[in-house]
């Protein structure tokens, strides 16, 4: 079965940040994630992760103005200036944390912005971003994410993140496939996975409907985290999802399928 990574900005919620990560390795998770780690002195998460022996897998850029309801600012095209900032800081602390992935969140679309100049700003911003990623040893990714629960999410189905990369062409550049969200958009989970594995950089998962922990909802768990293992998959599986209670009460699925 796969390698977990706990992502410490769903899980252990009831903690501090710094103080889940003590809570992942007493769980077992061996791998961690998080979504936006800025706000914490990148030295002060090292010293956490040394402690207890655990390997940051992902974050991801500055996305914004996250309380205004921002999630990225990707294909912003009055916002470009921004996001260049912010590839020197996701870079800045994924040396510092040993971090092999950074994830870059395209945002909502703008109103009245045209499509084109969307998806120009879009792909210009990723190109500038896995040039700068490359000379600092780091893979790009790109997440469709649904737009039932992100209403207006500009990036949302598999076949148009890889329409992007294409034209980016840049061979550092992924998708971060989350299982949840392409559920929602599109199912068809196994198969896409397998077609497309090749430019699959990291899976994500939660349940569905709830965005629950495995076992909650609608989705075959033992047969999709076997299939990750038949297809090839090497990488970390990230559980970010909303604990139904607690995150420790929730966390009967790890002991039936870590590997």
């Amino acid at each position: 079965m796969p390698q977990f990574a706990a992502n410490l900005s769903m899980l252990f919620t009831e903690w501090p940040f710094l103080d889940r990560f003590e809570r992942a390795a007493q769980a077992g998770f061996r791998f961690v994630e998080f979504q936006f780690p800025y706000e914490v002195p990148a030295a002060e998460i090292r010293a956490r992760l040394d402690r207890y022996q655990l390997q940051a897998v992902l974050h991801n850029m500055p996305a914004g103005n996250r309380e205004a309801g921002e999630r990225g600012i990707g294909c912003h095209p009055d916002r470009v200036e921004e996001f260049r900032a912010g590839i020197a800081q996701a870079i800045a602390y994924a040396t510092a944390l040993g971090v092999p992935r950074v994830n870059v969140l395209a945002g909502r679309v703008p109103p009245g912005v045209d499509e084109q100049l969307l998806r120009n700003t879009f792909v210009a911003n990723l190109r500038q971003a896995a040039q700068a990623f490359k000379q600092a040893g780091l893979v790009l990714l790109i997440e469709p994410i649904n737009d039932i629960d992100v209403p207006g999410f500009y990036l949302t189905r598999t076949a148009q993140a890889l329409d992007l990369l294409d034209e980016v062409g840049a061979d550092n550049a992924f998708v971060q496939y989350d299982i949840y969200h392409a559920q929602r958009m599109e199912g068809d989970v196994a198969a896409t996975l397998q077609r497309h594995l090749a430019r699959i950089g990291h899976v994500q998962f939660a349940d569905n409907p709830g965005r629950h922990e495995p076992g909650t909802g609608e989705l075959n768990w033992e047969f999709l985290f076997a299939h990750l293992d038949r297809i090839g998959y090497r990488g970390q599986v990230g559980a970010e999802y909303k604990p139904a209670t607690t995150t420790e009460e929730g966390l009967g699925w790890l002991g039936r399928y870590a590997g």
